[in-house]
């Protein structure tokens, strides 16, 4: 696989599992739960689903030779991007209107 691939490939994943925790009421997408997610429940899961693709990351880039060595900068970029990529899933749950939803009492 090429890198342009790869890093293709990486940043589709990222905006998948960082929308998932926001489009989903299943846990991690796959595991029922019998309350509704809570918001706490979601940014753990947004949380867990960043290291998951960072693990990805790392595997892809030591198939592709040595890993290099990063610093905390490199991790608060990352993670800012990873938020910043979940920012539709989190309109759409929260500030987009849905139907059936709860009806507001106001004129």
């Amino acid at each position: 696989m090429s890198q342009a691939v790869v890093i293709g490939f990486l940043l589709l994943l990222s905006v998948v599992l960082a929308n998932l925790p926001f489009l989903s009421q299943r846990l991690f997408g796959f595991l029922a739960l019998s309350v509704e997610k809570s918001v706490w429940i979601r940014l753990a899961e947004l949380c867990t689903l960043y290291f998951l693709a960072g693990a990805i990351g790392m595997f892809l880039e030591h198939r592709a030779g040595q890993i290099a060595r990063q610093t905390w900068e490199f991790y608060a970029i990352t993670a800012a991007l990873f938020v910043t990529l979940s920012f539709p899933g989190f309109i759409y749950r929260y500030l987009l209107k849905h139907p059936g939803g709860p009806v507001s009492s106001g004129s």
